[in-house]
Parts: structure tokens; sequence; C-alpha cells
């Protein structure tokens, strides 16, 4: 496992090391001795699935207030996705912006995004699958969103008029939310 630290503070790529033979492959996907050592080890306590069918589908901004904020650890297991995350954590000095990692079944990588982040991703090829590690248990009262085309983020998205679902095409802009006041982690 390669563990690289992103130009968002606690946002890490993984990439994991596949070992394979004439039958396939066996990889570890996660290893909590090896997640501990680089600082980053959570108790994860729900894992979600998300297949797409279409390209160029984008499901997000998404974040959960405190105390359900959460740590994710993504990975796309079918397909290729532009993952996207957000920086929210009041007083951070990258509060506002952005970053971006290209997930892809075949590259065998992990985005680990800490609480205070909104995320999202658009697909970039048909029948895509993303699963997903929270540290925090799904709260839908707590839950936020922050305008995928958001002027103020311009964040590079690979499409101009991505499929939405109707609860995303009108999300709140940054300038319109309160930042998540929560131990960075």
């Amino acid at each position: 496992m390669k563990i690289e630290q992103r130009k968002l503070p606690g946002v890490y790529e993984i990439t994991l090391s596949p070992r394979g033979d004439a039958r396939g492959y066996f990889m570890r996907c996660y290893d909590k001795q090896i997640f501990s050592e680089a600082g980053i080890h959570r108790e994860w306590l729900q894992e979600n699935e998300a297949r797409t069918e279409k390209r160029h589908t984008l499901r997000g901004l998404h974040f959960q207030r405190p105390p359900a904020a959460e740590t994710k650890l993504i990975r796309a297991t079918a397909g290729r996705v532009l993952d996207v995350f957000v920086d929210l954590r009041q007083g951070s000095p990258t509060f506002g912006q952005w970053d971006a990692v290209e997930l892809a079944a075949e590259k065998h990588n992990m985005v680990l995004i800490p609480r205070g982040f909104a995320h999202g991703y658009c697909t970039l090829t048909d029948n895509s699958v993303v699963t997903y590690k929270v540290d925090s248990v799904y709260t839908p009262e707590l839950e936020g969103g922050l305008r995928w085309n958001d002027p103020a983020l311009g964040i590079d998205w690979p499409a101009a008029n991505p499929i939405l679902s109707d609860r995303d095409r009108v999300q709140p802009l940054l300038a319109e939310i309160e930042p998540l006041a929560e131990a960075w982690q």
C-alpha cells in the first residue's frame, strides 16, 4: 500500500498493491496496522456502495454536519470516477478549496477524506460502482449539500451538463452555508 498526502490537509490517496497470477489477483484493501502507522486509522461503522448506470452522472456535493460528520474511504470497484472534495472546516487555511482524484477500478486506488469536507463524484464511464466506508452513522437530519457548479468553487468537472438528482441541482452555494466546526481528523 502506498499512502500519499494530497494538497488539502488530512486527505490521502491510497494506492493498493494487487498480487496476481494466472487466476487473477488478491489485494488487501484495508490494514489497521498500516493505517495506524500513517495516523489515518478510523473505526469504520458503515460501508456503502453506489452503482451508477450512465457516464457523466454527478453525485454530490454532500456532507454530514457534526456530530455526525464522516471520514470517508472511497474506492471505485468498477469503472472510473472523478472524486471531488471541498474543505468546509471552520478556521481551515484551505477552507473553500477543492481537490480531486480520479478513482479507477484498474488503478486500485482510494481516497481518504476527513470529517469537515463536502464530497461528490462524476462518473467517467457507464456502470461505475463506488464503495465507501464511513466512521459515523448516517443521520439524515444532519445531512447537508453544496452546489456542484458554485462559481466561487470553480470545480473543473468533466461534464458541463451532468445527470443530476433534483436535490443536487438546488443545493446551497458555499456563501450560504456555515463552516463545519469540529476537531479535524
